[in-house]
C-alpha cells in the first residue's frame, strides 16, 4: 500500500481551513557583485542544485523557467550546469513525516547531495527545523544546505538576477513595465487557484471546503473571460503569469477535480482556458516538464485516505492535451508566443 500524504497539525486552523507553511529559506538571489557581503545569496553557476519533484506545482514552475531561459545548459566557461537538478520520487517514502526520496536515482540516493531524504538537507540546514521538507529546494553545493524554498519568489529571480546565464533569446517573461501587474494578478491566481484547490482539498470542516470551492471556480470565470478576448493572460506573449496558471490547470483533471473533489466543472468544460492550457503545453519547456503520470500516482496513491488499495486512476485520456489549442487568432503576433529578451 502506498503511503498516505499528511498535512502537518499547525497547517490546519480552527475553522477546518488549510493554511499553507511558510517558507523557511526566503534569502534572495543577487547579481551584485558583492552579494554574499550583503547577506545574498550570489548567483554563480556550478553552485547550486535544484531539487524537484515533477508532482509538485511550485517545483514544476521553476523547471519550466529554468528550461525556458536556458538555465539548464553547461555554462562554457566552466563546463558546469549552471544550475544542476535533482528529481524526487513522485510517491512518498515510507516514514512517519512528509518527506520527498531519492528514490529513482541508483540506490536511492542523489548522486550530488548523497542522501536518501530530502528531510536529511533541511535538517543539516538548520537543526531546529519542524517544518514540511518542501520543494522547490535551492542548495548550496559549497555547504550542503538549503539556502532557497521560497517558490513563490524563485523563478522571479531567475529571470531578473541570473540574467548573465540566460540564453541568447531569451524569453522576456517578467517585462518591466508589466511587473506591477503581474504581481497583483499572481497574488490573485496563488491564493484562489494555485493554492485554492490545496485549500479545499486538505479542509477539515464543509464550512472551509465550500468557501475553497466557490473561490477556485469564481476564479476561473474570471480568468475565462479574460483569456476569451487574448491569447494569454498579458496579451500576445507568454509571462511569469503563465507558468503560474499552467501548473494548476495540468493536474486540475488529472488530480484536483476528483481528488480534490474541486468538482463543479472541469477544465475541459472551459473552453478558453482549456485550449490556453493545450497552446502552453505545446511548447517544450512545458510538456518537458508535465508528468502526467507522476501527477496521478503522487495525488491518487499518496494523498487519498479513500483509496486503501492504491487503485490507480486510468484516465483522463492525456492525448488530448496534444489537439491543436486554435488560438492564434486572439493574437497580434500568432509566428511567435515569447517576446525576446530588449524587444
Amino acid at each position: 500500500m502506498a503511503v498516505v500524504d499528511h498535512v502537518i497539525t499547525s497547517e490546519v486552523g480552527k475553522n477546518g481551513s488549510f493554511e499553507r507553511q511558510g517558507n523557511r529559506f526566503t534569502t534572495p538571489f543577487s547579481a551584485n557583485p558583492d552579494a554574499e557581503k550583503k547577506g545574498l545569496l550570489p548567483v554563480e553557476a556550478g553552485r547550486y542544485r535544484l531539487i524537484w519533484a515533477p508532482v509538485c506545482p511550485w517545483a514544476t514552475r521553476s523547471m519550466i523557467v529554468r528550461e525556458l531561459l536556458g538555465l539548464d545548459r553547461t555554462d562554457p566557461e566552466t563546463g558546469m550546469p549552471i544550475l544542476s537538478v535533482g528529481k524526487a520520487d513522485p510517491i512518498r517514502p515510507d516514514v512517519p513525516w512528509s518527506d520527498w526520496a531519492f528514490t529513482l536515482d541508483p540506490g536511492g540516493i542523489d548522486p550530488v547531495l548523497h542522501v536518501h531524504l530530502l528531510s536529511e538537507v533541511y535538517y543539516h540546514s538548520d537543526r531546529s527545523y519542524t517544518g514540511r521538507p518542501t520543494v522547490p529546494a535551492v542548495v548550496d553545493l559549497t555547504t550542503g544546505k538549503v539556502v532557497n524554498n521560497d517558490y513563490f519568489h524563485l523563478t522571479l529571480y531567475f529571470e531578473t538576477e541570473w540574467k548573465k546565464f540566460q540564453r541568447e533569446g531569451a524569453p522576456e517573461l517578467y517585462p518591466a513595465e508589466l511587473r506591477k501587474e503581474i504581481d497583483e494578478l499572481d497574488d490573485y491566481v496563488f491564493h484562489n487557484v494555485n493554492n485554492g484547490v490545496y485549500r479545499a482539498g486538505f479542509s477539515q470542516s464543509q464550512e472551509a471546503y465550500t468557501a475553497a470551492c466557490r473561490d477556485v471556480f469564481a476564479a476561473f470565470d474570471r480568468l475565462e473571460e479574460r483569456l476569451s478576448r487574448q491569447r494569454f493572460l498579458f496579451g500576445d506573449y507568454i509571462t511569469e503569469a503563465d507558468v503560474r496558471l499552467y501548473v494548476t490547470l495540468a493536474r486540475f483533471d488529472l488530480a484536483y477535480f476528483n481528488g480534490f473533489r474541486v468538482n463543479y466543472r472541469m477544465l475541459r468544460d472551459y473552453p478558453n482556458l482549456w485550449g490556453y492550457a493545450r497552446d502552453l503545453f505545446a511548447e517544450p519547456a512545458f510538456a518537458d516538464n508535465t508528468d502526467f503520470d507522476g501527477i496521478k500516482k503522487h495525488y491518487h496513491l499518496c494523498c487519498l485516505a479513500t483509496n486503501p488499495d492504491s487503485i490507480l486512476p486510468a484516465g483522463p485520456d492525456e492525448a488530448v492535451w496534444s489537439e491543436p489549442a486554435g488560438r492564434e487568432h486572439l493574437s497580434a503576433d500568432p509566428e511567435h508566443k515569447f517576446r525576446r529578451s530588449g524587444g
